[in-house]
């Protein structure tokens, strides 16, 4: 773990923290793009932390600065790390170097406006606001550039976060914000993943949070950094995090709540399921393979069905008992179970469509809400052996 208490002090009033790799067709322009959008009237710092991108990323700043104009209210830095370590440890070492009482987070693909840094440092300083989020999620916020799958797979994610953790932000999984440093001295920060607002958000205690609309638009140049292994960075990260906040399960009495609770716990599991199976399928089915697309689906399906059970197992129902046999027994249940509300929903969208007149949208939505009940029910009692009012 990274603490920072290690952050250094002086007189600077705003740090800007931008993680880099592999950046070198937006860097320049978005180093200009941020000086002229620089909030007046305030001491300001950049601060470029790239992982030794292959492209010159770090060496290509430097270049700049030597042609740059300097100026007596705003520096520019470059923190070389010598490997790829990932996003959360960079913008941690970032904040060890930052020299501000106001840390702005931000990428440098464009896809974060420098337009809305001053909005965020207004809500901060004018306002005084804890925390200002650029918010894709909130009246005024949206997203250009996105397939269907991401937004599916961002709505998921951020599903997940409110729910799981207790999140009321709209917007928990921004990678684009703004906040007073002194709410994280003391704290200690795992970096794990790409998403360093939700834990900021998790471990801070009765902060007042602000989000300001922005449009996200996709980046132009260079890749995106979603990939598989972010995804299950994001599971163990949000895992770790509801393991730090509150375990409802031993603190709740009331039978009805905990119920409740843990039905939600397995529709959520449930919705990452979905992410799981279509990212799966699509893996197979012309990503790494040209496997015939019923077939990629049929692993997909085990892949969901194999991650939900995990899931559930640890965090729905508590159970961190992983002995072969006993885990075996229980996935064979919990897939049993899991076939059979897949046939309950096939059945109920057809007498619902094809019977009820019902059209298949509404219909479909009836279904799935059924058979997962129906799976939470029956994988309560049988496959973990709990009382259903429990």
């Amino acid at each position: 773990m990274q603490s920072s208490e290690n952050i250094q002090e002086n007189n600077a009033q705003i740090s800007i923290i931008i993680p880099t790799y592999n950046e070198s067709q937006n860097i320049v322009q978005i180093l200009k793009s941020i000086k002229d959008n620089l909030p007046k009237n305030f001491v300001t710092q950049t601060i470029i932390v790239d992982d030794n991108s292959p492209d010159g990323t770090g060496k290509i700043v430097e270049d700049y600065l030597k042609n740059v104009k300097k100026m007596a209210d705003y520096t520019i830095e470059v923190i070389h790390r010598k490997a790829k370590k990932g996003l959360g440890s960079a913008i941690l070492n970032g904040i060890q170097q930052a020299k501000g009482d106001t840390i702005v987070i931000m990428d440098s693909d464009f896809s974060h406006p420098p337009q809305i840094i001053p909005k965020l440092i207004e809500s901060i300083k004018k306002y005084q606001y804890d925390i200002a989020v650029a918010s894709r999620y909130i009246n005024g916020g949206k997203i250009q550039g996105w397939s269907f799958k991401r937004k599916i797979i961002s709505k998921f994610a951020t599903l997940i976060a409110k729910k799981g953790l207790g999140i009321d932000t709209k917007d928990p999984m921004s990678g684009f914000f703004a906040f007073k440093r002194n709410i994280i001295k003391g704290l200690n920060f795992d970096a794990i993943g790409y998403k360093f607002l939700l834990e900021i958000l998790v471990k801070t205690k009765g902060v007042n949070i602000k989000e300001v609309p922005y449009t996200f638009q996709d980046r132009e140049f260079g890749s995106s950094k979603l990939g598989m292994k972010t995804i299950l960075d994001y599971y163990k990260s949000v895992w770790k995090l509801y393991r730090y906040g509150k375990p409802v399960e031993k603190q709740e009495k009331r039978s009805s709540v905990k119920f409740l609770s843990k039905a939600a716990r397995f529709y959520t599991v449930g919705a990452s399921g979905f992410i799981v199976n279509y990212m799966i399928s699509l893996l197979f089915a012309g990503g790494i393979s040209d496997m015939w697309y019923l077939h990629a689906n049929v692993i997909g399906i085990i892949a969901s069905i194999t991650t939900n059970f995990i899931l559930n197992k640890a965090w729905t129902f508590g159970d961190r008992n992983f002995r072969i046999k006993k885990t075996v027994s229980q996935y064979g249940k919990f897939a049993m179970f899991s076939s059979l509300g897949a046939l309950v929903q096939l059945g109920m969208v057809f007498t619902l469509v094809d019977n009820a007149e019902i059209s298949y949208p509404l219909a479909l939505i009836l279904a799935v809400i059924t058979a997962a009940f129906g799976n939470f029910v029956l994988n309560k009692k049988f496959t973990f052996k709990e009382k259903l009012l429990n």
